[in-house]
Parts: C-alpha cells; structure tokens; sequence
C-alpha cells in the first residue's frame, strides 16, 4: 500500500495544482440565486425566532440574564475585561455664559484613549441629570489634524447645558483625535476580525462603559439620572451600551438600527437595494454568533424610557427595516405595563440631523430625567471652534487606538506540556474539550438536522477511456451542489477514493483536462481546451490503481460561483456577501466545510463505494476547510494537505475560531488519521513545530511533512 501513498500526491498534482490561464467560466446566474436563496432563508429563520419565545413578563425576566451575556460575548466583553484606572486628565477649560467645558481624555482600558468634551452647565442646581452623548461618523480634520467628532456633533452637548444637563460627550475610536479602526472586513481585508471574534463595536461600548464609571466620579453628576443618546454610529452605541448596561435610565438612538432583512437581503436607495450592510461599517455589527435579529437588543432595554427616533428617507436605516423591530420591541414593554416608555419618532427627511429629531430626543431627555413636560425648542447654541475643543496638544506615544483590535482580544495560547507522559493524559482531555469548543462557538450555526441529501444522478458518460459520474445533493436547504466522479472506465470496485475540494483556481484547472465534452455536465459557457497528456496520465493511474477520485466544488466555486458586482451599480461588492455571512452567524468558508462534509455523506451513499478507504484533500485555503470537514468525519481515513495556512488570521476564516485554537492545533486534533502536510521550505514547515512535538510525545507517527518538489 505504500505505494499508493506516495502516488497520491503526484497524481492530483497534475489532476489540479498547476495553474492553467484557462479562459473557462460559469454563468453566474445559477450561483446569484444560490446565494440570495440562501441569504433570504436563514434571515427569515432568525427574524422567525427573535423574541418569539417570550409569552410572558416571567419568560423575559428568566432569559435576559443571559441574554445579556451573549450580547456582551458577540460584541467582544465576555468576560468583562478589568476596569483599570482611567487615568482620566483634565486637559484644559473653555469657559462661555452658560456652561463650562472640560477637555479630558481617559484610558478605558492600558493605552486606549478616549477624548470627550465634558459640559458643565453654570445655572442648573447640581447635582445634574446627565447625558452620555455618542458621536456619529462625522470628524473635523483641519491640516490633516482630526479634531474628532465631538467638534462636529457639538450643538447637541451645548443644548443640553444651556438646559439644565451635565453632558458628556465622547469621540469615536475612527473619528477622534487619535485614529483607530472601523473598517477592517468593509475595506480592509481583515477577515481575521471574524475568525477572532472581534468587531469595533465592542471597543465603543466598552469606552461608554467607562465613560459611565468616570462620571460616577463626578459631583455635578446625578448618577440615578443618567440618559444616552447618539444618531447613525452613535445611534448604534447608545443600543451597545443600554443593552451591556443597566445605569442608563433614558436612552435616545437615533438613526441605528434596522432588521436583518434590511441589512442582508434588501434597501431601498438604489445603491444599496441588495442589503443596507453595504453602507455600514463594522463598529455597527456584533459577530452574531447567537443568531441574533436586532430586536432582541432593543428588548434588552426593557422597561426602561426608549425613544427610536429615524427620518423616512434615511436610505440606510429603511422606514420597513425599523418598524419590523419596533413592533416586535413594543409587545416586551406591553409585559412590563410600560407601553408609554417606548415610542417611535418617525420624522420626514434624509440620513440627516433634523430639527425634528433633535426636539424629540430633547424632548424625552427632559420628560423622564427631568418630569418636564414643557415646550422644547430646538435653540442652537455658538459654537465652539476646533482648536478650543481639542484635547492634546501632542498626542500620547503609548496610545494603542491605531491597533487596538491586535490586542483587545486574546487569541487562545495552547501549550503543550514540558512532561512526555504529562502531555498524553493531558492531550487525551483536552482534544475533546476543544472539539466541544469548535461545535459550541465556531460551528454551532451549521443545520441542527441536516435535509436529506436527495442524491441524484445527474449524468453518466465516458471521456475515451475514463468514465465521469455527476451526482446532485442537497448541502443545506437551497443549496444544491454536484460532487463528480471519476474512475477507469472498465474498473472494478474502487480500492480508495479520494475527494478533493477544489477552490475555484483548482476548478478552473480540473475542467481542462476533461476537454470539451464535459461543458454541459459542468455548466461551463465555453468548452475548455484539453490538456492530452495529462488526461493520458490520469487514465493510466486510474486503470493501474483501481482508484477513484471525486471532486466538489463547494458553494460561491465553480458551477455555483456568483457575481461579485452589484447588480444595481456594477461596482464591486463581493467583500460584502462574505460580511453578510457574518451576520448570519456563519462564515463563508465556515459553511464550504459543511459542504464538504455533505459532499463525504453523498460518496458514502453510492453502492460501488461502499467500504472503500476515504481520503480528503485540498490546497491552500480549501485544505483548512477539508482539515476541519475531517475532525467532525472520523472516517476519512487520511488528509493530503498543500499549503495550507499556517493561522487562521491568513485563512481558513471561521467565526471565533482564534478563541478556541489555530491551525497548528485543528492538524493535531486529526490524530490518530494520518496526515500528509506538503510546503515549500524549511520555513513553512516550522510552522508546524507544535503537532511534530505532540506526537513525538505521543510516541505515534500521524504526520508526516514533505516538501514539494
């Protein structure tokens, strides 16, 4: 049998590993309806279940607890990281007529500085009510200096000084003097956000959070009438905070939030008629790994004053996407007897700060924090120029906002133990520890019970001397995927099959050497040039060997691959199907390892097949989703991976895997299936040192590192 063992490799090194410029494709319309199929389902299942379990005060009650932990786990503080001194510095005064400003800055956390403008009113009795206001995306940049949002949303901190409040007002990590990031999956590239579990969202509650704390300190602050409030990105911090946060008691977002329909599947603005998540960066997303709809944030708020505000034309934050969870929010407070505390304002007019909304928002603050009734108006009060509202006048060196999503969250560290015989006991714990880990925080979004496969076969013909089977399954509900299969035409039973994965450059090369009489069975628009001497050689193998090798090209490659423009602009969009994914609970590539396990199902259904040694394989990224796709398949019998990642901060990209482990430990947890890993040069293979030590530990042999020739 060693021989085929080291035949394996060579063979599908010309089946699918050298790249061909092969102008082949698929039309992508069979693949764009997959996907907005697919899209539109698992919304509907998630908008199904929001809040739908809740009959009764009593069942909230019981199950806000924890909602509230999960909550705080999808935005990154679960647990709650320590709060350490703020350091919290007084930079400077402006005085005016009716209020004083204090410039400050804070650390929320070692090294992350939030810079805030605090207002003081002179003619209120004190202590005050206070507002916690949340800026928008909106900066003042003067010579490349950014001043912060504070400079921009100013006319709202003022009005409420000049009436009565205490009011602090703070600047974004995007958007304040110190620069930091919002936009590392909308424009970046940063997958490795997802794989960590970390969104930007979860550093602007967290700087409120603290925020809260330091106006606790303060002697102009009522600390039992604290309210908070923000419009666009500030609307969406005031939901992260009162959702994390019992202490405010009024709570005012404007313009941030809509329903996952909205977001996913449908706009209204033209630019963003497939789904608002294209005008939205990531500080306005949790990583939703419960399968949240947004409702169920808005219920946390419950019973306390909750006024939604948002004008009728605001293109991202549709009227339909806000009125969905308002009626589903309103019926929590209905439990409570509190219908009155919650109210939708609903103003004319664009993704803008209006008059109107600044009344309302007015409005309701002096309503519950003050019991004032009383005629609102919308007074704009002189403004403050940027430099008197700047707080450094040379910026921190050991400030971390430029990086702090390297550092917020901690990737899981696995050490192995120093003791040989320490390490076994140890290993045979941990292994399925940490499998329960990847079922219960990476994988957990994957079908409770999966539909039945519904294999069919869909075409069954000869290529000379080579016979190709194609079999249609059922991956998930509405995606439908074809494995195909491949032996000698005149062979027996199959000794080994082997399934490969192919991403779509491997798609594009396989294709070429069946030349042009497979097009239809392979959906192809124009008929690939075959590649002779290499369909010679397979021939050969196949005939010699007995084997049979089967390929899938999972979901979004090849025969199912989809557009990745905009069907309403032309412009490049596929960065954001692969962040809807995301608010699905899934990955993309999390849901590929699905369909090569569905694809491993449909091979074992097939009678010629029964009984014969299985093997996976793939290259690059795609050997990390076979790798996984075999730890939840203890049948495959062996893995042959090319290259694959040595992080998953490279790839594959799964939800909160880099909290469980990384790649170097999901290769170990393939033990006791042999493992064959195939790189380049001594560097790549360093990258394995640690399962090399845990199976010398181990006294076994399961994987084996080879360099390519």
């Amino acid at each position: 049998m060693s021989h085929r063992f080291l035949l394996v490799p060579f063979v599908l090194s010309l089946l699918t590993f050298r790249l061909l410029a092969a102008d082949v494709s698929t039309d992508t319309a069979r693949g764009d309806r997959l996907r907005d199929g697919y899209f539109r389902q698992q919304v509907k299942r998630i908008a199904d279940a929001d809040l739908a379990d809740i009959q009764t005060r009593a069942d909230w009650e019981k199950k806000r607890p924890e909602f509230r932990r999960q909550f705080l786990d999808m935005i990154g503080l679960w647990p709650l990281p320590p709060r350490t001194d703020l350091h919290a510095t007084i930079a400077g005064k402006v005085e005016t007529d009716l209020f004083t400003v204090e410039k400050i800055h804070f650390q929320s956390s070692p090294g992350l500085y939030v810079t805030a403008n605090l207002y003081i009113p002179k003619r209120a009795k004190l202590p005050a009510p206070t507002v916690l206001y949340v800026c928008g995306h909106s900066n003042t940049v003067i010579d490349g200096v950014s001043y912060g949002s504070k400079v921009s949303y100013q006319r709202h901190p003022a009005w409420f000084a000049e009436h009565g409040y205490v009011c602090l007002v703070l600047d974004t990590l995007q958007l304040g003097e110190i620069r930091g990031e919002h936009h590392g999956t909308y424009a970046r590239g940063m997958w490795w956000w997802q794989a960590l579990g970390y969104t930007p969202a979860g550093i602007e509650c967290w700087n409120a959070l603290r925020a809260l704390d330091y106006l606790e300190t303060r002697q102009e602050v009522d600390a039992k009438r604290i309210g908070v409030t923000g419009r666009s990105g500030g609307g969406a911090t005031s939901w992260w905070l009162a959702a994390a946060d019992d202490r405010p008691q009024c709570i005012v977002p404007v313009a941030g939030i809509a329903d996952l329909y909205s977001h996913v599947i449908e706009g209204v603005a033209p630019r963003l008629r497939d789904g608002v998540i294209s005008g939205h960066c990531d500080c306005m997303y949790f990583v939703n790994t419960y399968r949240w709809d947004f409702g169920r944030v808005m219920a946390l708020c419950a019973p306390r004053p909750l006024l939604l505000g948002n004008s009728d034309a605001d293109d991202i934050f549709p009227v339909a996407g806000y009125r969905r969870l308002a009626n589903k929010v309103r019926r929590i407070y209905e439990l409570y007897g509190a219908a009155d505390r919650f109210q939708l304002l609903e103003t004319k007019g664009p993704h803008k700060d209006t008059p109107e909304l600044r009344i309302g928002a007015f409005r309701w603050m002096n309503r519950w924090l003050k019991n004032d009734t009383s005629e609102v108006h919308d007074d704009e009060p002189a403004k403050l120029t940027p430099q008197q509202l700047k707080v450094f006048d040379h910026l921190p060196a050991d400030a971390l906002n430029a990086t702090i999503h390297e550092s917020f969250l901690k990737p899981a560290k696995i050490e192995l133990p120093q003791s040989p015989v320490v390490v076994r006991e140890w290993w045979k714990g941990r292994a399925p520890e940490l499998m329960d880990e990847l079922r219960s925080r990476v994988f957990r979004n994957w079908p409770d019970q999966a539909p039945p496969l519904n294999v069919r076969l869909a075409d069954d013909f000869k290529v000379e001397d080579l016979r190709l089977r194609a079999y249609d399954f059922v991956s998930e509900d509405q995606v439908d995927l074809r494995l195909w299969l491949m032996t000698a035409g005149k062979a027996d039973k199959p000794t080994l099959v082997v399934l490969h994965a192919l991403d779509e450059a491997g798609w594009q090369e396989w294709i070429t050497d069946l030349g042009p009489a497979i097009k239809e069975a392979l959906f192809l628009t124009k008929e690939p040039k075959q590649d002779t001497a290499r369909f010679a050689q397979t021939v050969k193998i196949l005939q010699a060997n007995k084997w049979a090798f089967a390929f899938v090209a999972p979901r979004g490659i090849g025969p199912t691959r989809w557009s990745e423009t905009s069907p309403f602009d032309g412009k490049p969009n596929g960065h954001q199907i692969r962040r809807r994914f995301a608010l699905l609970g899934q990955t993309l590539d999390g849901q590929r390892v699905w369909d090569v396990r569905r694809a491993l199902a449909c091979l074992r259904t097939l009678a010629d097949l029964k009984d014969v040694p299985l093997w996976l394989q793939g290259k690059n990224d795609m050997a990390g989703i076979v790798l996984y796709a075999a730890l939840f398949e203890p049948d495959v019998a062996r893995l042959d991976l090319w290259h694959p990642p040595a992080s998953h901060r490279q790839g594959p990209i799964f939800l909160n895997v880099l909290r469980v482990l990384d790649m170097p430990q999901a290769v170990a947890l393939a033990f006791p299936r042999k493992v064959r890993l195939y790189v380049k040069d001594d560097a790549e293979a360093k990258a394995w040192d640690w399962p090399m030590q845990l199976q010398k530990a181990l006294g076994q042999e399961y994987l084996q590192i080879r360099r390519e020739e």
